[in-house]
Parts: structure tokens; C-alpha cells; sequence
């Protein structure tokens, strides 16, 4: 009998140090993506609770989540089995942050400052209708059937919620799935690094920095981590370890949803390659480089209005709200919202080498730097955008573009077509993405 309680006593100890080492810290997950997910939604993109825990929340061990909402104080609290409760809290110009553990309320004094009149002109460069266009070189209605064929609804396996498809600055058609229309808000998730590589680019237009500057920053001043240069980290080519992988408790989700300043993360982290040898995608790059930003301003008010004075409210993305973390960075890896007309805007400035209605923004040659392949990626991936040089999407041209994004956030870019096209949903099937792209494509006449 002594024997069994002592086998039994055993496995009990192993099931509790189980739960509490393997276990119990997937809960800060759950409960911080799903506070986190419904407090913007609900806030930002005025989507309810119930309808966001059925379709952005529709993933594994989400239903395991507790929702709360307090209207009031424009919070949503979350707990697991009533256990590591986190709390998101929206701020009106900032966007919704997410509390550290253990902490129910945040105050700044710092929101960004932002001129958000439209200019009196058509889209894109304002938001007056356009001039009614007919090009002759496109079949409209071959083009209204390959995006009709985008929203298959039964059975619903592409879940595209908005098309909007841009030939020669022109709206030449979008769509929108029951719902949504031109002025929903849609999450880009990882699109947003493509944003912070922009505000990069304007940094380097102004020549306040340069793409191989090394010492980057003080922590590494004194190992050799001082001679990874910008452009090695907005390659993802930097040798740094990282690991980003949204299926168990790692590097991005410990930093997306347990860390308070989420530009230290990978900031802290050790070589595991050499640079420009070692291409691994990831996040903790992006919000490093969103810290590297920040300290080229004396102010946080400086840092914060700089993205939107210098770029964003500049090219007529009024809509964009990016979403600061609880130390006031903002989150550059994933949490940029816009309108899909807005999104457009954003492939636009890039179809135009970085000039915007006449102003160069951006430089060509930091367009021209953004598509080149970064050494190792096997041709996928260049400036913080993805590549089609090693034709993942075999039916459309090799020199396409774009910015990804979670569950199927697409901005496609191609340079010879003068054309840009902006696809959101919940869905990022590469196969079904290239169909759409090529019957889009099949729709012109060259």
C-alpha cells in the first residue's frame, strides 16, 4: 500500500510541475491574444465580441478563453479557467494595449499628433470619388468573375473578406464580403512590417540614417553583435537567435503577449549564425527596429508623431492606427490597421519608386534595396517585403512584391503592370491566392 501512494504521490508531483511548466504559461497566450484581439476589434474596427470570438479568435485553445467587456472604460479582460487574468485597454489615438500581468490600468500623456484632412482630390492622393474610367485593355467582365470566384461561399474556403484592385492610380473594381465595406478596418498583421520598413526609408531619404550603419545600439557596444548593420535586420538576416513559431510558447509569443516592451526581446538575444548568413523571419526583428527608431528621437512625442507627419498622414492613410505596446513602442511587427483602400495607398507609394503625387517620400534606390533578394532566403525575401523571384505564385510574374500578413493579408505589387491589388480575409492559401492573382492578371489584355 506504501508502494502505491508512493507511485501515486510520484505521478502526481509529475502532473503538477506538467501543468505548471508546460501548461499553465500557455494561458498568458490564450488570455492575452483573446483580450488583446477583442479589445481592438471591438474598439478600432467595431466589430462585437461575439462575432470576433467566432471568426479572427476561431483558433486553437481560444474557446478556452473568458471574455469581459466593460464599455465604460473600453477594456476587455480576459482569464483561462479563471486563472492568469490580462487586461486591454483602449486609448483613443493610440489604439488598444495590452497589460502586462497583474497590472489593470495604463496612463500617458503621449498620443500622436496627426493632420488628418483628406486633400480636395481624387483617390488615391484625396478621398473624392474618381473620374469614371474605361480601359479598353481589360475584359471587366472576366475581371468581376475572378474576384467573385475570391468570395466562394460554398463551401467557404477562402474566406476573402475585400478585394480592392488598382491599375493606373484607378479603383478598377472591389468588393467586400458581407459586412465590410470601404471604410472597415482590417488588422494587416505582418503587412505592418512593411510599414515600419517605410518609416525606415524615410529616415534614410532624410539622411538620418543609412542602410550599413553598424553599433545600432549601446547594449551591443562591447560583443560582436555591434557589426550587424540595418540593412542585416531588415534583411531578417542578422544571425541573432529567434524562434517564430505561434503554436507553443515561444520567442514571438512570449513578446506579443507576455512582454512589456516589446522592442527588448530580441534585442537581448545571442548569435546563432553569422550575418547576411543566417536568414530566419522574424518578428522580434521588426520591434527591435521599431526601438531603433525611437532612439533617433530626444522625445517619445517625436517618435510617435514621426511615423504618421513623415509618411503615413502624408500619403492620405488617415485610417492607419499602429498600436503602441505598454512601454509606448509601437508593436511594427503586427498591429497596423487601415482600411483596404488605405492598404492601397501603401503598395502605391511603392509602384512609384517612393514618389507620391510628386513628392519622393521614399528613395528609388531604398525601393529598389526592399525587392532585392536577401542572401540566404532562397530568393522569398527582400527588405522586410516577400519576394515571387523563386515563383512561389508559379502564374504571376517573378518580379511581384508584397506585404503578408496573418490569415491572409495580401498588398501585391507589380512593377510592370502598374498595377497594385489588396486582399484581406482569414485565409492565406498560397494556391488559392495565385489563382486569384492570375485570373486577375488573365483579365488584361497586353
Amino acid at each position: 500500500m506504501k508502494k502505491f501512494l508512493k507511485i501515486l504521490l510520484l505521478f502526481l508531483l509529475i502532473g503538477i510541475a506538467y501543468f505548471k511548466f508546460a501548461i499553465y504559461p500557455k494561458f498568458d497566450i490564450i488570455s492575452g491574444f483573446s483580450s488583446k484581439s477583442i479589445a481592438s476589434h471591438l474598439f478600432i474596427a467595431g466589430r462585437n465580441q461575439a462575432f470576433t470570438e467566432k471568426t479572427d479568435n476561431d483558433i486553437e485553445s481560444m474557446d478556452l478563453a473568458k471574455n469581459t467587456v466593460n464599455l465604460s472604460e473600453k477594456s476587455v479582460s480576459t482569464t483561462v479557467y479563471g486563472l492568469k487574468k490580462r487586461t486591454a485597454v483602449f486609448k483613443k489615438g493610440l489604439g488598444v494595449i495590452l497589460l502586462p500581468e497583474n497590472v489593470q490600468s495604463f496612463q500617458t500623456a503621449y498620443v500622436p499628433k496627426r493632420s488628418l484632412k483628406p486633400k480636395n482630390l481624387p483617390y488615391p492622393y484625396g478621398n473624392l470619388p474618381q473620374k469614371d474610367t474605361l480601359f479598353q485593355n481589360i475584359d471587366y467582365k472576366k475581371l468581376a468573375a475572378a474576384i467573385d470566384n475570391a468570395f466562394t461561399k460554398e463551401p467557404e474556403i477562402k474566406k476573402t473578406r475585400a478585394i480592392v484592385v488598382i491599375y493606373k492610380d484607378h479603383i478598377i473594381f472591389e468588393k467586400y464580403k458581407n459586412g465590410f465595406d470601404k471604410n472597415a478596418m482590417f488588422l494587416g498583421w505582418s503587412m505592418t512590417k512593411s510599414i515600419t520598413s517605410a518609416v525606415l526609408g524615410v529616415l534614410e531619404k532624410q539622411q538620418k540614417i543609412t542602410l550599413n550603419q553598424m553599433n545600432l545600439f549601446k547594449e551591443w557596444e562591447n560583443d560582436n553583435r555591434k557589426n550587424i548593420t540595418l540593412k542585416n535586420l531588415l534583411n531578417m538576416n542578422s544571425g541573432l537567435a529567434w524562434q517564430e513559431d505561434y503554436t507553443k510558447i515561444s520567442d514571438v509569443t512570449k513578446m506579443l503577449f507576455v512582454d512589456g516592451d516589446m522592442s527588448k526581446t530580441q534585442l537581448k538575444k545571442q548569435f546563432v549564425g553569422k550575418p547576411n548568413e543566417s536568414w530566419n523571419y522574424s518578428s522580434g526583428t521588426t520591434n527591435l527596429l521599431s526601438g531603433f527608431i525611437r532612439n533617433q528621437f530626444n522625445s517619445q512625442q517625436a517618435y510617435l508623431d514621426f511615423w504618421y507627419d513623415e509618411f503615413i498622414d502624408k500619403i492620405g492613410m488617415h485610417s492607419m492606427l499602429i498600436e503602441p505596446d505598454f512601454s509606448g513602442n509601437y508593436i511594427g511587427s503586427s498591429y497596423g490597421w487601415a482600411t483596404a483602400r488605405d492598404w492601397g495607398k501603401f503598395g502605391l507609394l511603392y509602384l512609384h519608386n517612393g514618389n507620391w503625387n510628386g513628392e519622393q517620400i521614399l528613395n528609388k534606390s531604398w525601393i529598389d534595396f526592399t525587392r532585392k533578394p536577401t542572401n540566404t532566403s532562397k530568393g522569398i525575401y527582400g527588405g522586410h517585403f516577400w519576394l515571387n523571384t523563386s515563383g512561389d505564385f508559379p502564374d504571376v510574374p517573378k518580379n511581384m512584391y508584397y506585404a503578408d500578413g496573418y490569415q491572409g493579408q495580401f498588398v501585391y505589387i507589380f512593377p510592370d503592370k502598374d498595377l497594385v491589388i489588396v486582399r484581406t480575409g482569414l485565409d492565406g492559401n498560397k494556391k488559392h491566392q495565385n489563382v486569384l492573382l492570375k485570373e486577375i492578371l488573365d483579365a488584361f489584355n497586353e
